[in-house]
């Protein structure tokens, strides 16, 4: 069953300004006029206009009368519009293969199969939000079977991350106000006027005096939303992407026929791309069938590539999760991330290689939803800033670790708290009791003091920590640190923590 992401962008005309513009302070009220001959009204505002009683629709004048401070910028629609396209270009090179614009303030994507890359609903929805929030934009972020409910649940309430379980859309819409069935806001009001308030109530009234008074709108959008009726999302594209399709008079269906037309779709998509001189980091297999839905596979490699063999073998792994149903009618292939790709010359089959490539083994891995990655070193005394992920096929790090004292070869993902008996300021524990477990130490090294990032965060000017190495009675060895000197209370908590286990 399809699933389908929608992501709201309430304040997108105000954060667009905030970008554009960093010097505007935060705390400033700002509404944006749009205008229609001599009329002037608030068609978009940010939380400080919000919280200050400004609302949308409010004639500009009263909004300025009501809060002397408030900013007033004129609207841009074709500014928030470009804006819309950029962030949804992105999130189709980050999220899913079937993204679109949910216009004026959404993006809509279907997640289907994705999902399990970002660990479950939950931590996509999570991520997205905090990605947004990273880009200096408020996001509301829905999931649910349909586009329709998907889009009304991210607008129905000021909660970040909502989750419609599957099979749950009527139980999820019903309550909800008319103005979100995606219908014209004439209908919308004419409706009200007959005492229709909520989908429910509308759901369950009979079509034919709706259509004969209506048009057919009001019931297409109403199955749509329910799942009766197809909503495909039409992918978004760029004159950057690089497409190739085919279509068929009649419509296909057996594995043996999608795999050879995949195949000749890869061989004309790696030739575009060496006619450009470009290789494919991101590649979209997209399934049109009969019955107007639409299906998409992903396949990624670690490196740019045009090896025609080897992206065909990764989308021939996947192609049996394509439902054909009825019959597909169309094939694309989408380069939707692609990099300049240099020639580069092999060396003769007489010498043999010393350095074996094992980028097929992380482009599997990787298209299988398993995240590959190296650690590499940060220059920073502070053991847990120490070390950064950076890509599998990354260029090597300059620099390395240069640490004089032994690092464990286990750092936990956080400092646990632990219960010590010690004497200070420069004595190593005594006993330290961890996870429940009380253990008696018998050998110790340290301390080794490690200063706090002081040019960086002024709240560590003064701040310090003493590493010590010991060894219980078992022979298991624990890195530990006390925040603090040991007599200064301003310099840390005095308080004692496990950070790392030794081999």
């Amino acid at each position: 069953m399809t699933r389908v992401v929608s992501i709201y962008l309430p304040d997108l005309a105000t954060d667009r300004i905030r970008r554009a513009d960093p010097s505007i302070p935060v705390e400033k009220a700002m509404a944006v006029i749009a205008k229609s001959g001599s009329k002037r009204w608030v068609s978009a505002i940010d939380a400080a206009a919000r919280a200050a009683g400004v609302r949308v629709g409010m004639p500009a004048a009263k909004a300025q009368a009501l809060f002397q401070g408030l900013m007033l910028i004129d609207a841009d629609p074709v500014a928030d519009g470009l804006a819309l396209e950029r962030l949804s270009v992105w999130a189709l090179t980050q999220y899913s293969p079937i993204v679109a614009m949910d216009a004026p303030d959404g993006i809509i994507m279907d997640t289907e199969g994705a999902d399990h890359l970002r660990g479950g609903e939950l931590p996509l929805l999570t991520g997205i939000v905090n990605l947004f929030h990273a880009k200096g934009l408020t996001a509301r972020v829905a999931i649910a079977d349909t586009w329709g409910a998907a889009h009304a649940c991210a607008r129905a309430t000021k909660r970040e991350v909502i989750i419609v379980p599957r099979g749950e859309v009527v139980k999820a819409v019903e309550r909800l106000p008319l103005s979100l069935l995606r219908i014209p806001e004439k209908i919308v009001g004419d409706l009200r006027v007959l005492g229709f308030k909520t989908v429910g109530e509308l759901s369950a009234t009979p079509r034919a005096p709706l259509a004969l008074r209506f048009g057919p709108e009001i019931g297409r959008r109403l199955d749509q939303m329910f799942g009766r009726t197809p909503d495909p999302i039409d992918p978004i594209r760029t004159p950057d992407h690089i497409e190739v399709s085919r279509s068929f008079a009649e419509p296909i269906g057996a594995a043996e026929t999608i795999n050879k037309y995949v195949g000749r779709l890869v061989v004309e998509l790696c030739e575009d791309l060496e006619r450009r001189g470009l290789g494919v980091r991101r590649t979209d297999l997209i399934v049109h069938t009969v019955d107007n839905a639409v299906q998409s596979i992903r396949a990624g490699t670690a490196k740019p590539a045009r090896d025609v063999t080897w992206l065909t073998k990764l989308f021939k792994d996947r192609t049996e999760k394509i439902e054909p149903g009825f019959g597909i009618e169309k094939l694309s292939l989408v380069a939707v991330m692609s990099q300049v790709l240099e020639e580069s010359q092999r060396s003769s089959s007489l010498i043999e290689e010393e350095d074996e490539d094992i980028t097929p083994l992380i482009d599997i891995f990787g298209n299988r939803g398993q995240r590959v990655y190296r650690l590499a070193p940060v220059a920073s005394d502070v053991p847990e800033r120490s070390v950064r992920r950076i890509a599998a096929t990354a260029e090597d790090v300059a620099f390395t670790w240069t640490a004089r004292w032994r690092r464990p070869v286990r750092l936990l993902a956080r400092p646990e708290f632990v219960d010590v008996i010690a004497l200070m300021p420069d004595h190593p524990p005594v006993s330290v009791t961890w996870r429940g477990k009380r253990r008696k130490v018998k050998n110790a090294d340290g301390p080794e003091r490690i200063f706090g990032e002081w040019w960086d965060r002024s709240s560590e000017w003064v701040a310090v920590r003493d590493y010590f190495v010991i060894e219980d009675e078992t022979g298991e060895r624990l890195w530990v640190f006390r925040s603090g000197d040991g007599v200064d209370a301003e310099t840390g908590s005095h308080k004692w923590f496990v950070h790392g286990i030794f081999a």
